[in-house]
């Protein structure tokens, strides 16, 4: 590794120990590599000077020059201010300090003239700027150019390191950078891919002259950190399937054969079949699987998991299905035990609420053998949970689970079971390759035949009374439905309906006998969300009131309406997920969010988003533009892309490519260790180094 790139930033002139400690605190930048690396959020045009009757009014700042002819205070104590009047041949200006005063009043000279840079507005008829930039003007100090705009923290600031002070730290150190920077590409792809070398990416993205310079920079290191993460991602895949052993299923089994003869529902779609060919493929390699499985709400992912379950029972192996929450994994319980109540086979459940007596039980069975499938939530991480021969684990909804907690699963046997992912958040095709760039993806594309799309209505607050009036002819019909409310209780920052006046709304509304109603939400206790939900389950209710506790595992086929209060509040994906509670049966069924009037442009888009289309991969383009990669993983794994300047969601095209161009790499050199890529084999061995692999079960 370069030395002066490791040099403690302490030895920076202009930081010293105490600020030193500071940006270790505030920004975590210990040495001067992480200091070039941390880039401006954006840039103020510099390049010009207008005229005081030219400024723009409640636009981008602007900049100009003038004399100042006077200055005035205002206020006293804590309200002081102080107006310092500016003027040229073509008018005047007041700038204005409600902070500081004392100390700007004595830095600012009367009749010199001086650089001004801020944000004009008209207050009382007087064309003000409050809290400018001032410089004293000197034809060889201009501050000129694209200036960039550094974030920074509150204690960073008061210690003369707000995004000047940051900005002056960064130019003094690349300053310095001159023939100090190694490359980390190789010349044959900076040639490919035409862009300029990495040192002058650093100067030009912390020092530009102009536009161009900007766009050249953010492109080299946009690439940079795409190629790396491309690279990394492929390395450990190749590497899994090239050096780690799987568990070989030679035979399909008499479990799959018996229940696909015998018990299957209903005939599996195309998109079915080839997933498990792509699976079946898999478990005859001799290699460990580790496979991402998508499909949309209500594709028949869960029959997928189960016949993949069936494959390695089938071969004498144990499998286990994880789940996130205690109603998902109680679904899947009663339906694949239903699914399979002809077969030979003992499924169990484990869950924090199994009581002890039971928990013994499993434990013994499953190290014995005698349990072929367990089914269950976090508690199947637990280190007193073994198995006697575990050969598959399928995760589902694989998001609402930590990275560390999936890798604990992969501890449960000598040799690593094989590993099946499902998710029903579809992800977007940049997203899969940046973040699951390492697993294998098939996809479920097809609904089961039956399935009828959903309508979906927006629906304001004025339009509830129609509302309930539709409700009431659909339970008249037989039909269930559910309402799904943001909040628990009221929020006195948060001006929208909740679960527990919306319950009392709806009782009022709906009485008794003729109709009778459920609710669930997050803070009950397990046994009451179980008896309220079996109640709806069973028919014995005809309105669920819930929160997103029934995002995930619910299925009532008889339930044909879903109304989303307040449904402003939740993201794309959530509101595709609640939309997949119903549709389930061969009814008509429909999705009626309702919002108050005032509505933002991004929540807007997301309704438009919902009413104008069901397919969910088209839904999560739509939210990864509009919330960003870390919000549509998840706060548990967003940060594990670390990326500093690329934004997958702006970015596609350049994920893309990067990848293109990391498996020309691979192909010519798979081991990375010709001459012409030692920088780069000495850049990824580092970031190797440096991160655990968590890639082989995420």
């Amino acid at each position: 590794m370069n030395e002066f790139l490791l040099t403690p930033i302490e030895y920076l002139k202009g930081v010293g120990p105490q600020r030193a400690n500071l940006l270790k605190q505030e920004l975590s930048i210990n040495n001067f590599e992480e200091l070039l690396n941390y880039f401006p959020f954006r840039y103020v045009d510099r390049s010009f000077f207008c005229k005081i009757n030219e400024i723009p009014l409640q636009e981008s700042a602007t900049q100009f020059k003038g004399i100042v002819t006077k200055m005035k205070e205002g206020g006293k104590g804590r309200s002081k201010t102080l107006s310092v009047f500016v003027e040229d041949e073509t008018g005047t200006i007041e700038l204005i300090w409600f902070q500081g005063v004392s100390w700007v009043k004595n830095l600012i000279l009367l009749g010199s003239t001086y650089q001004i840079f801020g944000k004009a507005k008209v207050y009382k008829s007087t064309l003000k700027i409050a809290h400018p930039e001032i410089t004293l003007w000197s034809p060889n100090n201009l501050i000129k150019g694209f200036q960039p705009v550094y974030s920074s923290t509150e204690k960073l600031s008061a210690n003369g390191l707000g995004t000047r002070g940051i900005e002056k730290i960064i130019s003094t150190l690349v300053e310095q950078i001159k023939n100090k920077i190694p490359e980390v590409l190789s010349k044959s792809i900076i040639s490919e891919i035409n862009c300029i070398s990495y040192e002058e990416a650093l100067i030009k993205v912390h020092a530009p002259k102009t536009e161009q310079e900007i766009s050249q920079a953010l492109y080299r290191l946009k690439f940079n950190e795409l190629f790396y993460l491309q690279l990394e991602m492929l390395l450990r895949k190749n590497h899994s399937i090239t050096k780690r052993k799987g568990f070989i299923f030679p035979n399909i089994g008499k479990a799959f054969s018996q229940f696909y003869e015998d018990c299957l529902p209903f005939e599996l779609t195309n998109a079915q079949k080839k997933v498990l060919k792509e699976i079946r493929k898999d478990f005859l390699t001799g290699k460990h699987m580790n496979r991402l499985l998508q499909g949309d709400v209500g594709s028949g992912k869960t029959l997928v998991a189960l016949l993949t379950c069936l494959i390695a029972i089938g071969n004498g192996f144990q499998a286990a299905i994880m789940a996130p929450t205690e109603i998902l994994a109680n679904q899947h319980f009663e339906s694949i035990t239903k699914l399979i109540s002809q077969l030979p086979i003992e499924v169990a459940l484990l869950t924090g609420s199994t009581k002890k007596s039971r928990r013994v039980e499993v434990h013994e069975k499953l190290l014995s053998g005698q349990i072929h499938l367990l089914i269950g939530t976090h508690a199947l991480l637990e280190n007193t949970v073994q198995f006697q021969n575990l050969g598959i684990v399928v995760i589902d909804e694989q998001h609402r689970f930590g990275v560390a907690q999936r890798a604990t699963m992969w501890k449960k046997n000598s040799i690593p079971p094989h590993v099946l992912i499902m998710t029903a958040t579809p992800i977007p095709r940049t997203l899969a390759m940046t973040f699951y760039g390492d697993l294998d993806v098939s996809i479920i594309d097809e609904l089961p035949p039956g399935r009828k799309p959903i309508t979906t209505i927006h629906r304001f607050e004025n339009h509830r009374l129609r509302l309930f009036g539709f409700l009431k002819e659909q339970i008249k019909i037989g039909r269930q439905i559910y309402i799904v409310y943001p909040l628990i209780q009221e929020s006195e920052k948060l001006d929208f309906a909740n679960l527990i006046e919306g319950f009392e709304a709806i009782s009022r509304s709906f009485p008794l006998p003729e109709y009778r109603v459920s609710i669930v939400h997050g803070k009950m206790k397990g046994e009451e969300k179980d008896f309220e939900m079996q109640r709806f389950i069973k028919g014995e209710t005809q309105i669920m009131v819930a929160t997103t506790v029934i995002e995930v595992g619910v299925n009532v086929p008889n339930a044909s309406v879903m109304v989303i209060e307040s449904a402003e509040r939740f993201g794309l994906s959530q509101l595709h997920q609640l939309r997949g509670r119903v549709g389930r049966g061969a009814e008509k069924s429909y999705c009626i969010l309702m919002t108050g009037q005032k509505l933002s442009n991004e929540s807007k888009i997301r309704l438009e988003t919902m009413e104008q289309t069901n397919d969910g991969f088209e839904i999560a383009e739509v939210d990864l533009k509009l919330r960003g990669p870390g919000d549509l993983l998840g706060t548990q794994q967003s940060g594990i892309l670390d990326l500093k300047v690329a934004d997958i969601s702006k970015d596609q095209q350049l994920v893309i490519y990067a990848r293109s161009i990391v498996k020309k790499l691979l192909q010519d050199d798979a081991d990375i260790s010709m001459r012409e890529n030692i920088l780069i084999r000495n850049k990824i061995s580092v970031i190797l180094k440096s991160k655990p692999n968590w890639g082989k079960i995420s």
